[in-house]
């Protein structure tokens, strides 16, 4: 998606050669525009597969999710991290542990939101070790519903999350994945492919 990489070259910050920071963009200030291309291209890359549900987690899979159920005309469900004083019972748990901030949550769903037969496309905005999406894919299966495919903006294919979620029988679909991060620069997987 070449809107998305120029967004990553010119204002990801490369914090070492494990983490981008794309806080001007993605995951704290957002770009609605981006955010509208992005949910435009997960619709695409699914036709087809009669989704019901989008579900992401709470707060950075947010945007993109929304953008991308706005276009499939579906409700968003996003996992929250913090326990609320009115999600207490009726709820899917799973522990899930983030690589970006090195901390353990559990996230939560309301049974209600998630029925037997649901088609679910699972949003995020970044994927490296997977343990993210793993989660929301077991929440998904509790419920009895589908994992149509694994949405995500930005993947560092360096790290095996893709690679793994794929070993599992998920469609993983990613706008961007990233080959490398070292000496500060942001190498894309399809340069490194030639393509």
């Amino acid at each position: 998606m070449k809107l998305l990489k120029e967004k990553v070259l010119n204002e990801g910050i490369v914090l070492s050669d494990q983490v981008l920071k794309v806080d001007s963009f993605l995951n704290h200030q957002m770009d609605p525009v981006l955010m509208k291309e992005v949910g435009r291209e997960f619709v695409r890359r699914f036709e087809g597969e009669d989704i019901n549900r989008v579900l992401t987690i709470e707060s950075s899979g947010i945007a993109p999710g929304i953008m991308t159920a706005l276009e499939l005309e579906a409700p968003l469900i996003f996992a929250r991290k913090q326990k609320s004083l009115t999600l207490r019972d009726d709820i899917f748990v799973e522990k899930v542990y983030s690589f970006t901030k090195q901390e353990s949550n559990e996230i939560t769903v309301a049974k209600k939101f998630m029925k037997p037969g649901d088609r679910v496309l699972i949003i995020d905005d970044f994927l490296a070790n997977g343990e993210a999406a793993f989660g929301l894919a077991r929440i998904v299966e509790q419920a009895g519903a589908e994992v149509v495919g694994i949405g995500i903006v930005i993947e560092k294919a360096f790290q095996p999350g893709g690679r793994l979620l794929q070993e599992q029988g998920y469609r993983v679909e990613s706008l961007v994945r990233i080959a490398s991060l070292e000496n500060g620069q942001v190498t894309f997987a399809d340069e490194e492919d030639g393509i």
